[in-house]
């Protein structure tokens, strides 16, 4: 696999996201696990400031269009660490989703070369976003 347009901080980046969204998976596999719930969510943070930097991850999750999402992720990990897991996991999903919801037309973009099935996921990709036409705010 050719990542050679990737630093070694975001190669290992990656292998956190990645361990956090195993770890998150885990948990829901296993009727919302904290203890694996909240090792996935550290997982993803630590990955994701590897990846992008700590100055433009603080500036992501800082914005003033993000602050609701961000500030409902915040009460989801807080809550599954105070013994709701199932709550703290469904607030912090609407969190995630209003924080990354500008990627999933980038996202459907991609899936849109995806032979037989990508025109279905782009335009599904595309109605879950609500419409948002460009991807002009995203952090990087």
């Amino acid at each position: 696999m050719p990542a050679m347009w990737l630093s070694d901080n975001q190669k290992i980046g990656m292998i956190f996201c990645s361990g956090g969204a195993l770890f998150l998976f885990g948990g829901v596999l296993l009727f919302f696990d904290r203890s694996l719930l909240a090792m996935g969510n550290i997982l993803f943070l630590i990955g994701l400031t590897l990846i992008i930097g700590f100055q433009k991850t603080l500036a992501f999750f800082s914005r003033r269009q993000k602050l609701k999402g961000t500030a409902a992720f915040t009460a989801g990990i807080l809550l599954i660490l105070l013994r709701w897991p199932l709550t703290g996991f469904l607030i912090e999903l609407y969190g995630l989703f209003i924080l990354f919801g500008d990627f999933l037309i980038t996202i459907g973009q991609f899936a849109g070369n995806i032979p037989v099935v990508g025109p279905y996921l782009q335009r599904g990709l595309e109605v879950l976003a609500g419409g948002r036409a460009s991807n002009a705010e995203l952090p990087v």
